[in-house]
């Protein structure tokens, strides 16, 4: 009886060890299955400068959004202003194996060696709103920049006196961008008897800068009519370094992104003007790329523009100058909410 129970004890233990042998096989086959069903996907890495600009995270956001819509999956990397960061991580992603890269640059003369090798693995790569110079990439999107310069001289033209004092207070010279904006808005003032007194920059985009450069010029007994900035986030600190001085709202400050600090600003006075500058738009469009040149299919392109050695495709889409006049622009956009805009004033 004894050698019965134990020969019907082994029958059911090696029937219960086969049927965990079978179940894990089976969750084998699932994960290869699942591997095999990523792989068939695209993918596509996303390297950003930073998410100390407002915007970047709304370019993130609407860019996986995107992609993930298309049946792309999105590796997003963050360099936190650090070029060499940066190229290590488009190392990373092209070991990853990436489709294709979307860089938005910390410095654009630091990615061109990265860029290459991932053209010579296969990868294709995007400029996202910066260039990148000389590395012969697959596509460059981002705004018209020289039409954001002229978009700030003229606001400035219309809000200051003959033979005006403007300060020019930049974004980092590592940024392509901003001399293209610089350009921009010589190309209109230096036509005028307005006077450029200052230029300063904002190395890494660090908005303080703006406060101290600003401050220590005004200190010195530097006026200024206008104050021309890189972007909103550096003309909150000037509007800050102008209020403890009692001048805010009497210099003509000017700058880009639309955020919503900004938006308030120009509702409230402070802020003469902001350039809007559709994000989401150009963050979707960059994204639908990014899918065409995966499967590798033709994009089309408004152009070419030159990266320092040759000629790359090229998608340029218009900003919007805002004042206080035409800010249903952003409300009408979804860009922000009326209450959160006039959340100081009554309209």
């Amino acid at each position: 009886m004894r050698q019965m129970i134990e020969r019907m004890g082994g029958i059911l233990g090696l029937a219960f060890c086969m049927a965990l042998l079978s179940g894990c096989r089976g969750r084998e086959m699932q994960t290869a299955g699942e591997t095999a069903q990523k792989d068939d996907r695209i993918h596509i890495g996303l390297s950003f400068d930073s998410f100390i600009i407002e915007r970047w995270q709304r370019d993130r956001d609407a860019f996986v959004a995107r992609a993930s819509e298309l049946g792309a999956e999105v590796n997003v990397q963050c360099a936190n202003g650090e070029a060499k960061e940066q190229a290590a991580q488009i190392e990373y992603l092209i070991e990853k194996d990436m489709d294709v890269i979307v860089i938005i640059a910390t410095d654009y003369n630091a990615l061109s060696e990265p860029v290459r090798k991932a053209k010579r693995e296969g990868v294709r790569v995007i400029a996202y709103d910066r260039l990148i110079k000389d590395a012969d990439v697959d596509l460059y999107i981002t705004f018209d920049n020289e039409r954001v310069g002229e978009m700030m001289a003229e606001t400035i033209l219309a809000r200051t006196p003959e033979e005006g004092k403007i300060f020019m207070m930049c974004g980092s010279p590592e940024d392509n961008n901003v001399s293209l904006v610089m350009e921009g808005f010589h190309g209109m003032i230096d036509r005028t008897d307005r006077v450029v007194v200052e230029t300063a920059y904002a190395d890494n985009w660090l908005s303080e800068i703006g406060f101290y450069q600003v401050s220590a010029y005004l200190d010195k007994g530097g006026e200024a009519d206008a104050i021309m900035c890189g972007n909103d986030d550096i003309a909150s600190q000037v509007i800050r370094a102008l209020s403890e001085r009692r001048m805010a709202g009497e210099v003509c400050v000017v700058g880009q992104d639309a955020d919503l600090g900004a938006c308030q600003r120009v509702v409230e006075g402070t802020q003469a003007m902001t350039v809007y500058k559709p994000v989401e738009k150009l963050a979707r469009r960059a994204a639908e790329c990014a899918v065409t040149l995966a499967k590798g299919e033709e994009l089309k392109t408004a152009g070419t523009f030159f990266d320092g050695a040759q000629e790359v495709p090229y998608i340029g889409l218009e900003p919007v100058a805002v004042t206080a006049a035409n800010m249903d622009v952003i409300i009408e956009d979804g860009f922000h909410m009326r209450e959160d805009i006039y959340l100081n004033v009554g309209e």
